[in-house]
């Protein structure tokens, strides 16, 4: 049988759709017909109804159907489902034919054409003879019809043509050829389902009535035979519920019947067909848990059903394509919509079907006779009438086989035919499945694996290439994973590919990796390996690989024997960072840093892994400063020649003078090269990429410090350095000289806001040569706060404050030179207007010469000193406004004097001094004509303070704005230890703005500055009228318990704009002490906004009141 028997019919896997043939249409020549035909198929919407719509000609010769079988009692089935019953139905036995005819209601042949119609019909219906296929006609007419009811001809012909048709109707339609016609189709369409509809439960009836002939003894097929029918009919009549329900019982009664080897095939079959019905039917209720179930039901139940022992590779087939289809089934049904999940995916079902076709591969190799030639009466043709069946055994159902001659020979033939199919390809393309499923949800461990597999069938199809691809890229995976064991595996199988091809580059790389601590390999092995990679390396052709193929094998030779003679490719480069190879390199410079003035020491250790000492002919280093190449760099000479035996570690050591222009700098190790093999035959050059190691060394070494600190083991007790514990370091710095000078800073922190401050630095040389051109650069330190840039001034100079155009940091002053055991001062001025910490740097360089192994150089020094110094302001001034009697104001009247108090409390560790103090007025005007400083040459300690008052006046203004700018308070300060020509600094404050307001009235009174009780205390008010209008006032003394008074008690006066009115009161005092005087009540008609309160508040309120005094007489003063 052929291979393609395991693929499923396409019938079988099609959607089953209502089959409808279309007769009457002329779709070549008829434009009007092949518009309605495109119309039924072109762009069909999936909301458009299920059908599968074929023209036909009206003569068309339908399948003859059989007599109707009345009884079952002596029938016996020959099989249980013919190969040809789903595609009879599916597109050879419509369920309804539609008949097209042109025929209009008025037209004027229409008892002719009406005959011809009827004609036709009755055509139709001789050739599906006993069928119960539906016949309907459709009418193509050139008007849109009336609405029903309203033309009455076309009711009348109508009923006519379905009489002469012998049609009911609802199996006649019209259809206009008009704008809407795809409408109209759509309805037609329709129509036509529900036709078809009742086709298929008419049969799906029809086949259940023959369940009451049926018996269990005879008749077992007969039952699984008629539930699939009626399963597929009802697929058809897309009733997909029952057609499950009715696949499942054909699935139980498929394993109730008795199975042995003569029919095993049938029943594996159908089984596999059924089983693919419910799982798909499964998948389109969105049920995938009961398609799972059923499938591995379906696999417990079948999977020992293996037939006959000679064709055990044919049951390996179908288990391949049971699983393969349910994954095609599964990866639709994702597509479509369905979630699948890491550990429950299509791809598992193809890595089983793989297996299986595996499995299959290997039990052809194994019963397959090989040299037998096919039988002459080829015992496989002919065309199967069941499926499952042998072709040389039609129908028969028992035990024994009739013909034991034609069943070896039948044997014989699908063994050889077996012989022939690609397994490997099949194998292949059912891992690639599998590959991209793992690939799509994340496996990938599972995906490495099934590449492999993919890999070694590829090598035994002899796609050496291909095979070496694969196995390439899934080696990186277990190299990284470290999996020795599986790569040693998987190593073995390239190595054999790269010798198939004679891939020279390949083969090397392998045969190293092979011989490498990775590897698992025996020492035997080990040992050939090495012998051929020797060979190799000489130019010679090597030994073949074990279980390799003869034939592939002496083809290998001469490909060897081909690249033997090619002498421009006899050199070969290995990047061998990301492999395992049988010779470490691991290098390291010995510090992190140089000195330039010290010699650079670099190391590389080398150790071979393999059975035998290993020669090499070179070992060079790379570094990112080409011109230090030459000195790194380590060759064999005629008779000394370089070697390294197996386990022990050698270490080659190189040294260099490292260029002044390159301090500052980093040289970095770019790779590591080592040559094996010569001139002679191959030279192979290894190299690492930066400081050695390879894809496993990170590992080891993280291993090997966990178990030193574990063991407590360390590297002075070992002989040898342990290899894993070698650290590698790539790269170095190169930095200057250590400079022997002392930079000494001295200073009286913290620095006060604004001032000159100074900062002394002493350099002294301990060199033993002169320092030549010395250099300081001093001032703020680069990289902090950008804003401190702006506030910070450095200058030489101390003798004058320095502006803001002075810089934050002044590079490269020159000192001149330094000898040995001098030293020199240098002072630096530093002014800051900001508070807050600032770091100072102090950078000094120079030149000298020294020498480094025999060579003279000019190095260049430096040293730097920093210093963090706190920003502090020298002292907290504060302002405030208060009336002549030293009462705090919020606003000021005009005209009226006011004091301003100005307040200096020193916040400065050190004293200071303040020289002098002035007040810079803007819209106020000062009582005193002479403003003298009153805070001059004052020194102020920590937390000590001085005050100063100033009387002021506030003038009309002639703007409306009520707040007035006051003015700026200027002290000029320095420290009370700063030198005589140190500049004096000045700290401007401005002055708060003041609100103003004008009074229409202001009094004023002259009162002496104490009183005595019982004596009498004149009192004279000042009342002053500062508007413009006549005010009439009106006064009012408040009596008081404290004083008795004289004067008018109660006033009405009237005052002219810009006069004085006095008003004169004597009062007496009553008690000693501090009395509240009698109050005024002033009340300003014509300035209802002016209260009483307001104006009292510039007239006294209280006065001390002297007890009364005794007059002694002389006879006191004798008792005294």
């Amino acid at each position: 049988m052929a291979g393609s028997q395991w693929e499923l019919p396409p019938e079988l896997c099609c959607r089953p759709m209502a089959f409808v043939a279309l007769t009457g249409l002329d779709v070549v020549y008829n434009a009007v017909h092949r518009a309605i035909w495109d119309a039924f198929c072109a762009n069909r919407r999936a909301d458009r109804v299920p059908i599968s719509f074929k023209v036909l000609p009206g003569d068309h010769e339908y399948p003859k159907c059989r007599t109707k079988r009345t009884s079952y009692e002596w029938y016996i089935p020959k099989g249980i489902l013919k190969t040809g019953w789903m595609n009879k139905h599916l597109n050879l036995v419509p369920a309804l034919v539609v008949l097209f005819y042109e025929l209009d209601w008025d037209d004027p042949q229409w008892k002719e054409k009406q005959s011809e119609c009827a004609t036709k019909v009755e055509i139709v219906r001789t050739s599906l003879q006993g069928r119960n296929t539906k016949v309907a006609v459709v009418l193509i007419q050139k008007k849109t019809p009336l609405p029903p009811g309203e033309d009455l001809v076309a009711s009348e012909r109508a009923s006519a043509l379905c009489n002469a048709c012998d049609l009911s109707g609802k199996s006649l339609f019209v259809l206009p050829h008009t704008d809407h016609l795809v409408g109209y189709i759509i309805r037609l369409e329709n129509a036509f389902y529900e036709h078809a509809q009742t086709y298929y439960y008419t049969e799906i009836r029809r086949v259940k009535s023959h369940k009451e002939f049926l018996n269990k003894t005879t008749h077992q097929l007969l039952f699984v035979r008629h539930q699939f029918k009626t399963a597929f009919f009802s697929e058809l009549k897309q009733d997909t519920q029952n057609a499950l329900k009715y696949y499942r019982t054909a699935y139980s009664l498929i394993h109730e019947l008795r199975a042995h080897e003569t029919n095993m095939l049938e029943i594996k079959t159908m089984a596999g067909f059924i089983n693919y019905k419910i799982c798909r039917l499964c998948f389109q209720h969105n049920t995938p848990l009961d398609a799972i179930a059923q499938f591995r039901k379906h696999i417990d139940l079948c999977k020992k059903k293996i037939g006959s022992a000679e064709l055990a590779f044919e049951h390996a087939a179908w288990m391949s394509k049971q699983f393969q289809s349910f994954g095609e089934l599964f990866d639709e049904a994702i597509k479509l919509g369905l979630t699948a999940i890491q550990t429950q995916n299509p791809g598992f079902y193809y890595q089983q079907a793989a297996c299986y076709s595996q499995d299959r591969k290997q039990l052809a190799h194994q019963l397959c006779q090989t040299g037998v030639s096919y039988p002459t009466a080829d015992p496989l043709s002919g065309a199967l009438d069941f499926y499952g069946q042998r072709p040389w055994r039609q129908g028969h159902q028992s035990i024994d086989p009739p013909d034991a001659e034609k069943e070896k020979t039948g044997m014989l033939a699908l063994q050889i035919k077996e012989k022939g199919v690609p397994h490997s390809e099949l194998i292949i393309a059912l891992l690639s499945n599998a590959v991209a499923q793992f690939k799509k949800y994340k496996c990938p461990r599972m995906k490495s694996h099934l590449m492999v597999q993919m890999g070694e069938e590829y090598y035994h199809a002899k796609d050496y290439t291909k095979a070496l691809k694969l196995l390439d890229y899934v080696m990186c995976d277990y190299r990284t994973e470290k999996w020795w064991g599986l790569l040693t595996a998987i190593l073995t199988t390239a190595l054999r590919c790269a010798y198939l091809m004679a891939s020279v580059k390949d083969y090397i790389i392998y045969c190293m990796e092979l011989l490498g601590r990775a590897s698992t390999l025996k020492e035997e092995q080990k040992l050939r390996i090495e012998k051929n990679l020797t060979k190799v390396l000489m130019n010679e052709v090597p030994d073949a690989e074990l279980e390799c193929d003869p034939s592939s094998a002496s083809a290998a030779k001469s490909l060897w024997s081909d690249r033997m003679a090619l002498a421009g490719a006899n050199e070969f480069t290995i990047e061998v960072q990301d492999y395992i190879p049988f010779i470490q390199c691991k290098a390291k410079f010995q510090s992190p840093s140089f000195h330039v003035d010290q010699p650079i020491q670099l190391q590389v250790f080398l150790r071979a892994d393999g059975p035998n000492p290993v020669p090499f002919s070179k070992l060079a280093v790379s570094l990112s400063n080409q011109d230090y190449n030459q000195w790194c760099v380590v060759e064999s000479s005629g008779h000394n020649t370089m070697s390294l035996a197996p386990g022990e570690t050698k270490c080659y050591n190189f040294s260099f003078v490292a260029k002044t222009e390159d301090v500052g700098k980093k040289i970095e190790m770019t790779g590591v090269e080592l040559l094996l093999g010569s001139d002679r035959g191959r030279c192979v050059f290894l190299t690492w990429r930066g400081a050695g190691g390879d894809i496993a060394s990170t590992h080891e070494a993280l291993q090997a410090s966990r178990s030193s600190r574990q063991w407590g083991r360390s590297l002075e007790n070992n002989q040898e350095q342990e290899w894993d514990t070698i650290a590698i370091q790539h790269s170095t710095m190169i930095i200057s000289r250590v400079p022997k000078i002392s930079v000494q800073l001295s200073h009286q922190p913290p620095v006060l806001n604004n001032e000159m401050y100074c900062l002394n630095v002493t350099i002294r040389s301990q060199e033993e040569g002169v320092a030549k051109d010395v250099k300081l650069t001093a001032g703020l330190k680069p990289g902090q706060d950008a804003n401190l840039s702006q506030t910070t001034h450095v200058a030489l100079e101390g003798s004058k404050i320095c502006d803001d155009t002075a810089p934050a940091l002044i590079p490269d002053i020159p000192l001149g030179d330094l000898n040995p055991d001098e030293k020199l001062e240098k002072g630096i001025f530093v002014r800051c207007s900001t508070i807050g910490p600032r770091i100072f740097l102090f950078h000094v360089a120079y030149c000298i010469d020294t020498t480094v192994e025999g060579r003279q150089i000019i190095c260049k020094c430096h040293k730097d000193e920093t210093v963090t110094v706190e920003t502090v302001i020298p002292f907290e001034v504060s302002v405030k406004f208060v009336s002549t009697k030293l009462e705090p104001l919020e606003r000021v009247s005009v005209d009226i004097p006011f004091l301003l108090m100005a307040d200096v409390v020193s916040s400065s560790p050190w004293p200071i001094l303040l020289a002098s103090s002035t007040l810079e007025l803007f819209s106020l005007t000062s009582t005193t004509p002479d403003m003298k400083s009153q805070l001059e040459q004052t020194v102020l300690e920590t937390g000590e303070g001085a005050s100063e008052c100033f009387c002021l006046c506030c003038p009309p203004l002639t703007n409306n704005n009520n707040a007035v700018a006051t003015g700026q308070y200027s002290i000029s300060w320095q420290r009370q230890s700063s030198s005589s020509d140190s500049p004096l600094i000045q700290t401007t404050v401005t002055l708060p703005h003041i609100l103003m307001e004008s009074v229409p009235l202001y009094i004023h009174a002259d009162l002496p500055s104490f009183g005595r009780v019982r004596e009498s205390l004149p009192v004279r008010y000042h009342i002053e009228n500062r508007t413009a209008l006549v005010q009439e006032v009106e006064m009012a003394v408040e009596p008081s318990d404290a004083f008795m008074f004289s004067g008018l008690k109660q006033v009405r006066v009237r005052i002219l704009p810009g006069s004085e009115h006095q008003m004169l009161y004597n009062f007496y005092p009553l008690m000693a002490g501090y009395q509240t005087l009698p109050q005024l009540s002033i009340n300003l008609p014509r300035c209802p906004n002016t209260t009483t309160q307001s104006l009292r508040r510039f007239l006294p309120h209280r006065i001390f009141v002297k007890p009364q005094g005794r007059q002694l007489d002389d006879a006191s003063i004798a008792a005294a």
